[in-house]
């Protein structure tokens, strides 16, 4: 197994130099498994920061060879659960195919102030796609 921690020069990159968004674990047989940072994104409306977390994860998966549809878990964080059917709706508009595990929380706030949303997921490539 080997381990390879990553801030692809395709993707938007991280807030601060002190974490990599994307760790790339590679599996005995071949297979792969991606561990992203939670990603926040700009936008004045929790719709549009939904929108440029999805963005941001999407361009994150891409550099690595895979894809939102290889999402496995997700990790949402809100600051106000109250909102959750508003990410949802911008989440179905990316997560098209089988549901991914999923964990939802509300947080009292996130390291950026005007963040409303941090989201983290966890995303697995067969032996065939890793190559």
């Amino acid at each position: 197994m080997q381990t390879t921690l990553d801030n692809p020069s395709s993707a938007p990159q991280p807030a601060n130099a002190y974490y990599s968004q994307v760790a790339r674990v590679e599996l005995d047989g071949g297979g792969v498994m991606l561990y992203l940072s939670g990603q926040i994104a700009d936008g004045d409306t929790l719709a549009e920061q939904t929108r440029g977390v999805f963005e941001t994860i999407d361009a994150l998966l891409k550099a690595h060879g895979a894809t939102l549809a290889d999402v496995i878990n997700i990790r949402t964080y809100l600051t106000d659960i109250g909102r959750l059917h508003e990410y949802g709706a911008v989440r179905r508009e990316f997560l098209t195919g089988t549901a991914p595990t999923s964990m939802t929380f509300e947080v009292s706030r996130l390291f950026k102030p005007e963040a409303l949303v941090e989201v983290e997921v966890v995303a697995a490539l067969s032996p065939r796609r890793a190559e």
